[in-house]
């Protein structure tokens, strides 16, 4: 086997992370989501009384998922402005019961802020080591993971499979 040693063009990896973010949130090409499936679009279609229900046993509900991952990426935004975010309190980012419309709209809403700024950072970024590559994936591997946790909760909710995952 070869061993083929070379870098990859800052170019050519921000544009795989961001085409793979923007899957995940807003624009589906199909490279790991069906059409219609990205986070935005499902969030569309949840009601604030379907976000605040039980899914089951101690798990979390869809306001919860949401806010958790707002927090992981309101973290990162703010480490990547460089402050000091102290010791986050994960288990404070699960702790959302039931939502009225305006605080769904305002989780969403929030997740959206949180989705922009990453993806501007990501766009105008020109530091990317070792530690900011590995954090981009494992970003984009975390808002993967709960999308599809969001997802199963809405096969749930909602009582079949074209509704959820």
């Amino acid at each position: 086997m070869a061993t083929q040693t070379s870098t990859i063009a800052l170019e050519d990896f921000r544009s795989g992370f961001l085409i793979n973010w923007e899957e995940a949130f807003t624009d589906v090409t199909g490279i790991f989501l069906d059409k219609g499936t990205s986070m935005f679009e499902t969030l569309a279609t949840i009601s604030a009384e379907e976000a605040s229900r039980p899914v089951g046993g101690g798990c979390a509900n869809i306001a919860a998922q949401v806010n958790h991952i707002w927090f992981y990426l309101d973290l990162t935004n703010r480490l990547g402005r460089g402050e000091d975010v102290g010791k986050p309190d994960w288990d404070g980012s699960w702790r959302v019961g039931k939502v009225d419309d305006d605080e769904w709209r305002r989780l969403v809403d929030q997740l959206r802020d949180a989705y922009e700024e990453v993806k501007r950072f990501a766009s105008s970024f020109e530091g990317w080591d070792e530690r900011f590559i590995g954090g981009a994936f494992g970003m984009l591997a975390h808002c993967a993971y709960h999308l599809g946790e969001i997802r199963a909760c809405l096969c749930v909710i909602k009582g079949n499979r074209d509704n959820g995952a």
